[in-house]
């Protein structure tokens, strides 16, 4: 039997459980925190799929396609919409409570950049239903779960560039823990809590996974490619859903006036918007006209929302709104099979680049691509392990991670990186954000390697060992500013604007550059960058 060691417990990370558990392999789950507060619980708009004949699997290729803005690989893209209408089918059969229409069939909306209505939808909870019901079959199915570990490394055997398993930090006894397995899927979601509260995600999505992957042989593509949804909150940065606007919502400026088209891509509404701030000062979401009864029943978490954190009615009042940092395009490199190029470690969702949404994820495709590719993982990483189980070879990480962790607890104190972390944040979204230049762009690059250098100064205060939260963040800080430094190499490199990745200086498409892949890696610990089609 193959022992398939899972790192993160979103909805990529129990899909692939499943799927890895239903091929005979034993499964273990390790997780930050919980399986039920990861990322996957705050997208709310739905799961494309074609369903009836009023639209096409092809329609659905050529809006990703189109949306992807030449980046897209057009058979990974075929393999996710020709897989889709079964990925619905299934997450029905577990017993996702999905929207119903008039005929009691699955109810769909139309998200940006889609041709046709064909994201299916749970209310505005869709993937918070969907990991609720992936953990209690998991449950069920008896897999393994190993909560509050946070991970620190994976174990590679260099000769043979084997995944031998992972390190992680036991959070509630401050021990560093070795899990050995015959394979290793990442799932640990993206990096948007770089740009802290100018981001949509939770403040756990700070890349590790994506960071110790690059450790550990692997290589990443397109970083530089981070969809700034169209319309968050203005004060919080929490998300209103495409679908209030798939519903009919209007985007208005300062004068009370429409100004786009509410449904083209995310990267061109979202820089519309980021326009009309900067000349106007506000932008509103304006969803009153739907009235209260069809916002109660179909949009019900975007009104709760509105009225927790801006203290507005959405039935009466316009709703303002900004672009924030939502979803990370780039990520850990993978094949076919969603295997990275070190034998053994797999990557899905995403903390992966799987090539299917290029510069501009289609809205709908997230929990698609989770879903059809966790499946598809989980299966592979099962298949694996049986055929080439992992060698029982000693290993100087879970040494040399103990040996890190004790060195980090006797870092000095002298700088707080908690501020150091809000700046970060606050340069990003300035400069690394909707619009981008050079020259802001190397600013960022020098502020990096600043902070790089000044690491040793600003360790944790809490020196304990039981629980240590502060550890754990400044751990995340870390992992947070090695990526950071690959995020802004790249988009100096990307010498054009395509999709979500928009140079003021440059804003139009480089054609010598059509297709390739920002691609980086790490050499002797340096980093290296090349564009790779």
């Amino acid at each position: 039997m193959a022992k398939v060691l899972i790192i993160g417990g979103g909805g990529a990370g129990l899909v692939s459980a499943l799927a890895a558990h239903e091929s005979g392999a034993e499964v273990i789950v390790i997780t930050k925190t919980l399986p039920t507060r990861s990322q996957t619980s705050m997208a709310q708009g739905g799961m494309n799929a074609v369903l009836g004949d009023d639209d096409s699997v092809s329609n659905h290729i050529a809006d990703t396609l189109k949306s992807s803005a030449g980046l897209g690989n057009e058979s990974r893209i075929a393999f996710l919409c020709e897989n889709a209408p079964d990925a619905i089918r299934w997450c029905n059969t577990i017993g996702l409570p999905f929207s119903r229409d008039a005929s009691g069939e699955i109810a769909r909306r139309r998200l940006g950049g889609a041709s046709a209505p064909r994201a299916c939808y749970a209310q505005d909870y869709t993937g918070l239903k969907l990991l609720h019901t992936l953990y209690d079959q998991c449950l069920k199915a008896g897999i393994t779960f190993m909560n509050e570990r946070f991970l620190l490394n994976i174990i590679v055997d260099e000769e043979s560039n084997r995944a031998l398993g992972a390190t992680c930090l036991n959070i509630p006894t401050g021990d560093v823990e070795e899990i050995r397995a015959d394979s290793v899927i990442m799932a640990t979601g993206g990096y948007g809590a770089l740009y802290g509260k100018h981001s949509t995600n939770s403040v756990g999505s700070t890349g590790d996974g994506i960071a110790a992957a690059i450790r550990a042989g692997a290589r990443l593509a397109d970083l530089e490619f981070i969809q700034f949804h169209p319309t968050a909150l203005k004060s919080s940065s929490i998300l209103i859903s495409e679908s209030a606007r798939g519903a009919g919502g209007y985007l208005l400026n300062a004068q009370k006036e429409r100004f786009t088209d509410e449904l083209g891509p995310r990267d061109m509404v979202a820089r519309a918007i980021h326009d009309e701030i900067a000349s106007g000062g506000a932008v509103y979401l304006d969803i009153r006209h739907l009235g209260e009864e069809f916002i109660s029943h179909e949009l019900p978490q975007e009104r709760k929302l509105a009225k927790i954190y801006e203290g507005i009615d959405p039935v009466y009042d316009l709703i303002a709104i900004k672009p924030a940092a939502h979803y990370s395009m780039g990520g850990i490199e993978v094949n076919d099979e969603c295997m990275t190029g070190v034998s053994g470690l797999f990557a899905v969702g995403e903390c992966a680049n799987h090539k299917t949404h290029g510069a501009n994820r289609l809205g709908g495709n997230s929990l698609l691509e989770l879903v059809v590719f966790g499946r598809h993982c989980g299966k592979n990483a099962a298949q694996f392990g049986v055929k080439i189980s992992a060698p029982e070879l000693e290993n100087p990480q879970f040494d040399k991670d103990t040996d890190f962790v004790n060195g980090v607890m006797c870092f000095t104190n002298q700088i707080d990186f908690y501020e150091k972390q809000e700046m970060l944040a606050n340069i990003f979204y300035n400069n690394v954000g909707v619009i981008r230049e050079e020259m802001g762009l190397k600013a960022v690059l020098d502020a990096i390697g600043q902070m790089q250098k000044e690491l040793p100064f600003m360790g944790p205060q809490d020196k304990s060992k039981i629980c240590n939260t502060n550890l754990v963040e400044f751990i995340e800080f870390g992992n947070k500013l090695e990526l950071a430094e690959i995020i802004v190499v790249c988009a100096i490199s990307r010498n054009e604007s395509r999709g979500a990745h928009y140079r003021s200086d440059m804003p139009v498409r480089n054609d010598a550059l059509f297709g390739s892949h920002t691609i980086t890696w790490k050499e002797d610990g340096v980093l290296c960058a090349d564009f790779m089609n």
